[in-house]
C-alpha cells in the first residue's frame, strides 16, 4: 500500500484502484445474486400457499417484447420481471421464436405446473400463411363429405332430425390461394384460366406489408423469383403465396380498409375461445382504384399501419383506424339492421371453422393459450374473406385511444387466462363431464364470466357436449352429428 502511494507508484496506484472497483463488483454481483435467489424463495412461498394456482397478484413475469402496454399490465399487478437467465415465472410473454426452443425436446426441460406462456408449440399451423390456406383446404374437403353424409343419412331416415342451421359450413372465405414455387405449374394453369384476374403474392414468413407485391401479368412474377427462367424451385430466395385479389372491397369514403379482430383461445379440445370486442379497421390513405396503373401503389391497395404510415396524408391524429363497433353502426345505417346482424353471424363462423381447420393438428399444450389477430377484408356484398392470422399481432401503438385499447386488451387477455386456468384447477377431482368438464355443468363459470372485461364467448365445444349429453339423458334421442357447433354456446 505504500508503494502505491509513492510518486513512482503511480501505475501501481492504478492497479490498487482497479482492484477496490472488482471487489466492489464482486460485492454487488454477491448482494444482487443474494437478492435473486431470496425473490425466487418468496415467490416458491407464495405459490406453495397457493397450492402452485395462478396468481392473481406478486407473481413472476417475463417478456422479451419491451412494449409498455405489456410492461405496464404487469407492473399495474405488482408483478416483478424475471431476468433473461431466470426460469422460474408464472407467466411468459414470448415472442414466436423464443417459443420454439421452449417446447423443444432436446433441451430436456418441462414447464412447470404454474407456468404460462402465450403460444401453443405448433401455433404456426394457423399463423403462417401457406399452412393457413393448406390446412382450411383440407378442413373443407372433409366437412363437405361430412354434409353428404348427414345428407344421405336425411334421405334414407325422413324421421331423423333435421340439420341444424349452426352444422351448416360457411362458403369460401380463404380466397384461392397457391404455395409459391411448389404450386407454380397449377397456378400457371388457374391464371390462364382467369386472365382478367389480378393476384396478391406474400411472403410466408414476413409481416406488415414487407414483400407484397401485386400482379396481373406472369412476368411479373420475375420481381419474386429473381428473373429464373424456367423456373427453378432451388433458386427461389423465398417461399411465397399468391392469392386472388379481392378486387371489389368494401369502401369507407372511397378507401379501402381491412379489420383487425382479436381472438383468445384457451383450449382447442375441446374448442374454447373468445372475441375481443375492441377490434379495428385499418384504412388505406388514399382512394381506391382497381385501375392497372396504380397496381403497384401500395397507399391503394395495402392496408398495413407499417406501409400507410409513409404515405404524405397519414392522418397521424386517428392512425387511420376506426373501431369496429362504428363499422358496423355504418353498415345498419346504409344496408340495415339485417345486413348487420347476418355480417357479425358470418364473420364468427369465418372466426370459428378457421380454429376448427387446425383442431385435430394443434397441440394442444395445457400450459399455453393464444391470443390472435385475424385480419378480415369485407367485398361489396359484405361477404367476409379472411387474409391472415397474426400469431404476435402489434402491440404497438400509433394514437392515445390506440394505447388505451391495447391496454384493455392485454390486461383483458391475463384475467381470462388465469380465470380459465382457475376454474380447470377447481375441476380436478370434479366428476367429469363432457370434454374434461365435470357433471356440474355451472361449475367454474362464474369466475370466467366475471374477468371476461372486453371478451365474449365465441365458442365452447365442452358446453356443447355437455348440452348434447343432457339431451340424450332427457329424450333417450342422439341429435349429435359427426362434428360439432360453429355457432357459440355462452351458457
Amino acid at each position: 500500500a505504500p508503494a502505491a502511494r509513492s510518486g513512482s507508484g503511480r501505475g501501481g496506484g492504478r492497479a490498487g484502484g482497479g482492484r477496490r472497483r472488482g471487489c466492489r463488483a464482486w460485492q454487488r454481483d454477491a448482494l444482487e445474486h443474494l437478492h435473486r435467489a431470496h425473490c425466487r424463495n418468496i415467490d416458491a412461498m407464495r405459490r406453495a400457499d397457493r397450492g402452485g394456482s395462478a396468481p392473481s397478484e406478486f407473481g413472476v413475469y417475463k417478456s422479451d417484447f419491451d412494449k409498455q402496454v405489456v410492461i405496464s399490465s404487469f407492473e399495474r399487478r405488482g408483478w416483478r420481471r424475471a431476468q433473461d437467465d431466470d426460469e422460474d415465472w408464472d407467466f411468459y410473454w414470448a415472442s414466436v421464436l423464443a417459443v420454439r426452443p421452449l417446447f423443444n425436446p432436446e433441451n430436456g426441460r418441462r414447464l412447470q405446473e404454474h407456468q404460462v406462456v402465450n403460444h401453443f408449440p405448433n401455433h404456426y399451423e394457423l399463423t403462417r400463411k401457406d399452412l393457413m390456406a393448406r390446412n382450411i383446404k383440407r378442413y373443407r374437403k372433409e366437412r363437405e363429405k361430412q354434409l353428404e353424409q348427414l345428407a344421405l343419412e336425411a334421405t334414407y331416415a325422413p324421421n331423423s332430425s333435421p340439420i341444424p342451421e349452426e352444422f351448416e359450413l360457411p362458403a369460401e372465405w380463404v380466397p384461392t390461394t397457391f404455395a409459391l414455387p411448389s404450386d407454380y405449374a397449377i397456378f400457371v394453369e388457374e391464371f390462364r384460366r382467369h386472365p382478367n384476374v389480378t393476384w396478391i403474392a406474400k411472403p410466408t414468413g414476413k409481416a406488415q406489408g414487407r414483400g407484397i407485391f401485386l400482379v396481373s401479368k406472369l412476368n411479373q412474377l420475375k420481381k419474386w423469383s429473381g428473373g429464373q427462367k424456367p423456373f427453378n424451385q432451388t433458386l427461389f430466395r423465398e417461399p411465397y403465396i399468391i392469392s386472388r385479389y379481392i378486387n371489389d372491397p368494401l369502401l369507407v369514403g372511397g378507401k379501402k380498409f381491412d379489420m383487425r379482430l382479436y381472438v383468445l383461445v384457451t383450449n382447442y379440445r375441446p374448442l374454447k375461445a373468445y372475441l375481443y370486442g375492441g377490434g379495428f379497421c385499418r384504412f388505406c390513405v388514399e382512394q381506391y382504384s382497381s385501375d392497372v396503373a396504380e397496381i403497384d401503389n401500395v397507399f391503394v391497395h395495402l392496408t398495413n399501419v407499417a406501409v400507410q404510415k409513409h404515405a404524405e396524408d397519414y392522418n397521424d391524429r386517428t392512425g387511420g383506424k376506426w373501431d369496429v363497433q362504428d363499422l358496423l353502426l355504418f353498415i345498419e345505417s346504409t344496408r340495415g339492421a339485417a345486413a348487420r346482424e347476418k355480417l357479425v353471424a358470418d364473420m364468427e363462423a369465418v372466426l370459428v371453422h378457421s380454429l376448427k381447420a387446425v383442431q385435430s393438428v394443434m397441440i394442444n399444450d395445457r400450459h399455453c393459450f393464444e391470443m390472435y389477430g385475424f385480419d378480415i377484408l369485407l367485398d361489396q356484398s359484405l361477404k367476409p374473406w379472411l387474409l391472415e392470422v397474426n400469431a404476435s399481432p402489434s402491440l404497438s401503438t400509433t394514437t392515445e385511444e390506440d394505447r388505451l385499447l391495447k391496454l384493455r386488451l392485454i390486461h383483458d387477455t391475463i384475467n381470462v387466462v388465469f380465470a380459465s386456468r382457475a376454474a380447470v384447477a377447481r375441476f380436478d377431482g370434479a366428476t367429469a363431464g363432457a370434454g374434461g368438464y365435470p357433471a356440474d355443468s355451472t361449475a367454474g363459470d362464474a369466475g370466467v364470466a366475471a374477468s371476461l372485461g372486453g371478451y365474449s364467448v365465441l365458442v365452447d365445444e365442452g358446453r356443447l357436449q355437455m348440452r348434447q349429453q343432457e339431451e340424450l339423458r332427457r329424450t333417450g334421442r342422439d341429435r349429435r352429428r359427426p362434428f360439432n357447433s360453429s355457432r357459440s354456446v355462452t351458457g
